[in-house]
């Protein structure tokens, strides 16, 4: 999952031999029940809140994953936001406006499907903005993750790591396949052809933003399976270590007074 040096070229994109898609989709129906009983524990809290940021390029598969992983918890206690292409209005304010919009209120989990790195990755690829104003952009993003994370939001950042053989075989289903062609997009093959590209300033991006407090987590992605049990199973080991509690009943506050 996580490599020391972020070196996307080593990186594996394939899930380890070690498990099974039985096992570990197995494993993942069990997780989700238990991630269904901390999810109610925290919104019952209502103290503090969980940010999932998923980043990746082109159909790494972070709708899929959504669905596979968030689809057993209570929908009351988990938000979604996608971040598109910056509206007029968006553009007229600093780049992280838009996104302290969206961050978590207490009690929830809110799933970033891309996210304020953005501004730092494609930005650069198209270049809108040069390496001096990334490393401010840099800087301004751990303070605002660090401010977050002072208010009581834990922070979980999971790059999808896919091939680019992976990625153009699924490209070419949604040219293909009627039911995935809404998701394809003029100027899709051209990003692909921009893979060394995109690499680099992901790259960059794992070295300037990953405090120990929110390091990226690479995820092997090439397999939908192994992808949505890795992210469940980080999401699930860090809602028990929270440890998220039920408020008092009425009777306890009572002996409490």
């Amino acid at each position: 999952m996580k490599t020391a040096a972020y070196n996307l070229r080593k990186a594996s994109s394939q899930a380890p031999g070690d498990i099974s898609k039985e096992d570990a989709e197995r494993e993942l129906e069990r997780m989700q029940q238990d991630l269904d009983a901390l999810q109610y524990r925290l919104y019952a809290e209502n103290r503090r809140s969980v940010l999932v940021i998923l980043q990746g390029m082109d159909a790494s598969g972070k709708d899929g994953l959504i669905r596979r992983v968030f689809s057993g918890i209570n929908p009351q206690g988990v938000n979604v936001h996608s971040f598109k292409a910056p509206t007029a209005d968006e553009l007229a304010h600093d780049f992280l406006w838009r996104v302290h919009l969206h961050a978590p209120r207490d009690g929830m989990i809110q799933v970033f499907n891309r996210s304020h790195y953005e501004d730092v990755l494609i930005t650069r690829v198209l270049g809108s903005v040069d390496d001096k104003e990334a490393k401010q952009r840099f800087e301004a993003i751990n303070a605002f993750e660090q401010m977050l994370q002072q208010s009581g939001t834990t922070i979980l950042k999971f790059y999808l790591h896919v091939s680019e053989r992976e990625q153009r075989e699924r490209l070419l289903e949604r040219v293909k396949d009627p039911a995935k062609q809404w998701k394809y997009e003029a100027g899709d093959e051209e990003k692909a052809k921009q893979w060394p590209e995109y690499r680099a300033v992901y790259e960059d991006v794992f070295r300037h933003c990953s405090p120990i407090s929110c390091p990226w987590i690479i995820v092997p992605s090439d397999q939908n399976w192994y992808k949505a049990y890795v992210v469940a199973k980080t999401l699930l080991h860090t809602l028990q270590e929270m440890n998220p509690q039920l408020p008092p009943t009425k009777g306890e506050k009572s002996k409490q007074k």
